[in-house]
């Protein structure tokens, strides 16, 4: 059992920047991968970014085209966080930020490989 727990989220304006963070509890953190999603309202909940387990020397991330190049994802094994920093904030970015961790054997950036979810925090980007 892992439970996830988001912050970080708040108003910003365009062109400004944000870092998430996710706290996990749980002794295996590190077996998991983690990923980012956003929900809009009225719309689909959306992969942003995630990231692989510590199982290798690299970790490997991925990254939705709509972040790409304006999002950071990372993690912190010995605090069981992950990370999201989000620079060059635009309107379109505005959702609830949903923290997840798969025990997938890969890195999933389908939201129905993921096991646990956190509780989300909103992320409001004024123009």
């Amino acid at each position: 059992q892992v439970q996830l727990v988001e912050s970080g989220g708040g108003l910003v304006q365009a062109g400004g920047s944000l870092r998430l963070s996710c706290a996990a509890s749980g002794r295996t953190f590190s077996s998991y991968s983690m990923g980012w999603f956003r929900q809009a309202p009225g719309k689909e909940r959306d992969f942003v970014a995630a990231i692989s387990t510590s199982g290798s020397s690299t970790y490997y991330a991925y990254y939705a085209d709509s972040v790409k190049g304006r999002s950071t994802i990372s993690r912190d094994n010995a605090k069981n966080t992950v990370y999201l920093d989000m620079n060059s904030l635009k309107p379109e970015d505005t959702a609830v930020y949903y923290c997840a961790a798969s025990s997938s054997r890969y890195t999933a950036t389908m939201a129905r490989y993921y096991d646990y979810w956190g509780q989300g925090t909103q992320v409001t980007v004024s123009s």
